[in-house]
């Protein structure tokens, strides 16, 4: 599935939603034959099993079902991508933010799955993520990543303790 990433390079396909799709679509794109469809959407109805699966594909823990349905509902944001074959409709994306609906947003839970990753759809998913942020007004956008995913994060201009801030942490005994 290369070809989804000379969809997205240098291309305006994921800046601006088909008149066509319903408010919570913001951005799509075909195959060249017509059969595949990627598409993200804003809207937060996500089969919260089907959420597990996709986080479960690429190793993360188990979390409960009952505390993710909590943290999306008390997220500021929530942007989704889906692979669409036909009638058939598939989770294959998940990002996350949290704001203080001003100046601040932190970015949580990005995931892709295997299968998408490499052909620059999490680039795109990102890009969803903070466009939609940035539409927002909210001008200080931070997140957190694990060690592999650093140089993806810095690929996309999120830099490492910009400025000497470094960030702190209170976990409880």
């Amino acid at each position: 599935m290369g070809f989804w990433k000379s969809l997205f390079v240098n291309s305006d396909a994921t800046s601006s939603p088909k008149s066509t799709q319903s408010s919570s679509v913001l951005a799509e794109v075909q195959s060249d034959d017509g059969s595949t469809r990627i598409f993200f959407s804003t809207d937060r109805d996500i089969d919260l099993y089907e959420l597990e699966e996709l986080c479960n594909a690429v190793g993360w823990a188990r979390r409960p079902i009952r505390k993710v349905k909590k943290a999306i509902q008390h997220s500021f944001l929530v942007v989704t991508m889906w692979e669409q074959r036909g009638s058939r409709r598939r989770l294959i994306g998940f990002s996350r933010a949290t704001s203080d609906h001003a100046f601040n947003a932190t970015i949580w839970d990005v995931v892709v799955h295997p299968e998408f990753q490499g052909q620059g759809l999490g680039k795109a998913l990102m890009k969803q993520l903070v466009k939609k942020l940035r539409s927002e007004d909210i001008s200080n956008v931070t997140l957190f990543a694990d060690p592999q995913v650093v140089d993806f994060y810095r690929g996309l201009g999120f830099m490492a303790d910009p400025e000497g801030i470094k960030g702190m942490f209170w976990y409880p005994d």
